[in-house]
């Protein structure tokens, strides 16, 4: 497998391993040697990244004013 993903042993081995430094890039390989390039689209979809919404949502503000009429005028 690992020769068909272009790829050390060493590497591969990792990635079984789930060892976080091994790059994106070698387990969209391996998903396209097993067939299953579908699962990356899930993978990096932001509406099922939990910790990417959490992220977004601690950033907004916390309180909130309504529009004055001088803010409205265009």
């Amino acid at each position: 497998m690992a020769e068909r993903m272009l790829v050390s042993i060493q590497t591969l081995q990792r990635l079984e391993a789930g060892d976080p430094t091994v790059g994106l890039a070698v387990l969209a390989s391996a998903l396209h040697v097993l067939g299953m390039t579908e699962r990356l689209a899930g993978l990096i979809a932001p509406d099922s990244d939990r910790a990417g919404i959490s992220e977004d949502l601690s950033r907004l503000p916390k309180t909130t004013h309504a529009a004055s009429d001088d803010e409205l005028d265009f």
